[in-house]
């Protein structure tokens, strides 16, 4: 695209870091952004379809993969698909119990879900950048962005989700007097009355800052790098049609950044499936 004459370089990146966007426009009416500056216009009411499409096309095919190899398991010999549904569960089963010291029955579960999708969203990069934006074009849908979790939007609604989860598990497994006594009685102990009042505020501030900071870092991390891996992809593509050395140079560069990347998206998916365990044992233990 950028090697056709048609685009600066500029331009082409801005075009493939640009969400299919839909909302509110200035006239009052609705529909999709023309531009990344429209789409930057509908504010908070701009709805990124292209993300929320993949990320549940890749939830969908997870959860039927799974029920359909739950469907038809077998105590004799199992094949390649039970098999490999088997040891990841297994290494699931393995991370909750050595990070998990509590009780609860939705933990495993949650970090199994969370642990295949975002590595089905992440496993969307080591797709050619091109590819799809170019046969959906013939569709005139011109934007495209096909890993979702290069959209802080969606790696913030993961994170917010463990977060109320934490929440709600802290305040039921503690009530709500222990949770309020987590938040408001460390770091800063004494046993002299009025300095414990007077340590109430300070205490609350800094344990609601290390409160608020857990799923901002929880989204972040993922979201950065995944945002770096996807504009490493898009700069070696600028290589391809600008002559033949460069283009085979560039030819080698993807493929050894794409080896590379496997590991990258294993261990993001990875880091947020711990995190998440962590933070529900956090929730689950009595200070």
């Amino acid at each position: 695209m950028a090697s056709s004459g048609t685009v600066t370089s500029g331009e082409y990146i801005k075009h493939h870091l640009t969400n299919l966007t839909y909302g509110p426009r200035p006239d009052g009416s609705w529909g999709f952004a023309n531009s990344s500056a429209e789409a930057a216009d509908m504010g908070f009411w701009g709805v990124n379809v292209d993300s929320l499409f993949w990320s549940f096309l890749l939830g969908a095919l997870f959860l039927l993969f799974f029920a359909k190899v739950a469907k038809r398991i077998t105590t004799d010999a199992p094949g390649t698909a039970q098999g490999f549904v088997e040891m990841v569960i297994e290494f699931i089963d393995e991370n909750v119990r050595s990070s998990f010291s509590g009780k609860n029955d939705v933990v495993a579960p949650l970090a199994l879900t969370i642990f295949c999708w975002i590595f089905l969203m992440n496993f969307m990069d080591l797709i050619p950048v091109d590819l799809i934006p170019w046969g959906l074009s013939y569709l005139g849908i011109h934007f495209q962005k096909v890993v979702p979790s290069t959209d802080p939007n969606v790696t913030f609604g993961m994170s917010i989700g463990v977060f109320l989860l934490m929440i709600y598990y802290s305040i039921k497994i503690k009530g709500l007097g222990g949770f309020a006594a987590e938040l408001t009685m460390h770091p800063f102990e004494a046993k002299n009355p009025i300095l414990k009042v007077l340590f109430l505020p300070i205490n609350f501030f800094l344990e609601g800052v290390g409160l608020i900071a857990k799923p901002v870092s929880h989204s972040l991390r993922l979201f950065g790098n995944m945002y770096a891996g996807e504009m490493i992809f898009i700069l070696i593509s600028l290589m391809f049609g600008s002559g033949i050395i460069l283009s085979l140079a560039g030819g080698a560069l993807q493929f050894v950044w794409a080896v590379f990347h496997i590991l990258v998206i294993t261990l993001q998916a990875f880091i947020f499936m711990v995190l998440t365990i962590v933070y529900m044992d956090m929730a689950h233990t009595h200070h």
